[in-house]
């Protein structure tokens, strides 16, 4: 598939730091894995790690929009009762009462002041979700990312990057679930995105 005629060949994959009792965020283990395997020779992937805290990651979020300018960015979090991985079609603006790792959460318990009520990705996770299976794991499509800093980031991210981000959820890491296994897939799913990216292009 040829990106050339894109702005941008850069993909940006985010996962989180470590927050409560998780001192080993499988979200950004398995970012780490999905950085050593790549996304192929025509994808500059960038990845980096968001704090569990309202207003930095939203500063990062920021900063990845206005200075690298990706094509996509994909951010992965941790949903810490899940076995199955998670794809979020949609960010919520509102209703974030949760404190986050530094005991605060975002005045009015919300994303961006008069922002829409929800933005839904470029990414069609439904179609996505029927194109692809990972062996050893199901996949789930989700319309809701659960009103924490995941669903703020992903929000934020789709605000500022008119809806060319997604948001895929994670479980905890554990025998048959490990970083290595979580990068594949999330290499499996991620190409299967920049499919779409490219047919809106062609």
């Amino acid at each position: 598939m040829d990106f050339m005629d894109s702005n941008s060949n850069t993909v940006v994959v985010t996962g989180f730091g470590p927050f409560r009792q998780y001192l080993v965020n499988s979200s950004w283990e398995a970012v780490k894995e999905l950085s050593k395997q790549g996304l192929g020779k025509n994808i500059d992937l960038r990845i980096m790690q968001l704090p569990v805290v309202y207003q930095k990651a939203k500063e990062q979020v920021f900063k990845i929009w206005t200075t690298l300018r990706p094509l996509l960015t994909v951010h992965v979090g941790l949903a810490s009762s899940a076995k199955a991985i998670i794809l979020e079609q949609c960010g919520k603006n509102k209703g974030y009462q949760e404190m986050d790792a530094c005991g605060f959460h975002p005045e009015g318990g919300c994303c961006v002041l008069d922002g829409p009520e929800k933005i839904e990705s470029t990414i069609n996770m439904k179609t996505l979700w029927k194109n692809i299976s990972v062996e050893g794991i199901d996949i789930i499509f989700s319309r809701d990312a659960g009103r924490y800093i995941c669903d703020y980031t992903y929000y934020t991210s789709l605000y500022y990057g008119n809806g060319r981000a997604a948001f895929i959820h994670v479980p905890p890491l554990s025998k048959s679930v490990t970083a290595v296994f979580l990068g594949k897939a999330l290499q499996i799913i991620i190409l299967e995105m920049l499919k779409q990216c490219g047919e809106e292009r062609e």
